[in-house]
């Protein structure tokens, strides 16, 4: 089992950064990708980035550029950075972990932009 916690979530003024991490703890070696996905009210959950074992990323389109995904395989964290945030990236952002043939889910944190 892997068990994920996000934090860093909050409300934010359009233009403004916000700085989300997640800790994972648990049976994490063989953890294969993590990634952020994100779930706007009425919307389905849609993936933002990921990063695999060997530090490979993948963005959604409407967050190239914006957003940065890293990690710290020391202290078992991805960060997900988000900068020049929009109204339309208010959603509740979760960390997901992929690892053998299971995947993991944090319980989310909100991230609010206000226009």
């Amino acid at each position: 089992q892997v068990q994920l916690v996000e934090s860093g979530g909050g409300l934010v003024q359009a233009g403004g950064s916000l700085r989300l991490s997640c800790t994972a703890s648990g049976t994490i070696s063989g953890i294969q990708r993590m990634a952020w996905y994100r779930q706007a009210p009425g919307k389905q959950r849609e993936l933002v980035a990921l990063i695999t074992s060997a530090g490979n990323t993948n963005y959604a389109g409407a967050v190239e550029g914006r957003f940065t995904i890293s990690r710290d395989n020391a202290k078992n964290t991805v960060n997900l950075q988000m900068n020049s945030l929009k109204p339309e990236d208010t959603a509740v952002y979760y960390c997901n972990a992929f690892r053998g043939v299971s995947y993991y889910w944090g319980r989310g944190t909100q991230v609010t932009v206000s226009s």
